[in-house]
């Protein structure tokens, strides 16, 4: 992945604690202007397990991209806004009220995680 791990050099992990599924095992944050505009640039795909949480952020694009993504958006609370499964290079992304957060993931993983909108997902790893 593109982005580094955060200062603690821990690797993110997010869990669908209403579904008590994990979304991210291995993940990464943007968190700063340029790893927010540089996301997953340059990179060929996400591991099973893999996952990109951008802070802050409501809305995504898949300009010059060369994979689709699952995008889950995430309010304040972490709480479900919003889902885009499949989201293919050169989309954007839908507008969703009260997104604060995007995580990015590998295709199938919102349905292999059975996610969906109003569940609430615990972050470990970074501090919201």
């Amino acid at each position: 992945m593109s982005t580094t791990p955060h200062a603690d050099g821990h690797s993110l992990q997010v869990a669908n604690i209403t579904r008590d599924t994990a979304l991210v095992r291995r993940g990464r944050v943007a968190d700063s202007a340029w790893t927010r505009f540089v996301g997953l640039l340059g990179d060929t795909g996400l591991a099973p397990g893999e996952g990109l949480l951008i802070a802050p952020c409501s809305s995504i694009h898949m300009f010059f991209m060369r994979f689709a993504i699952d995008a889950v958006y995430l309010n304040r609370d972490l709480r479900v806004v919003g889902l885009d499964a499949d989201l293919r290079p050169w989309r954007i992304g839908r507008f969703y009220r009260g997104a604060r957060y995007v995580l990015e993931l590998p295709v199938g993983a919102i349905a292999e995680s059975a996610t969906e909108v109003g569940d609430q997902v615990a972050v470990e790893g970074y501090r919201l």
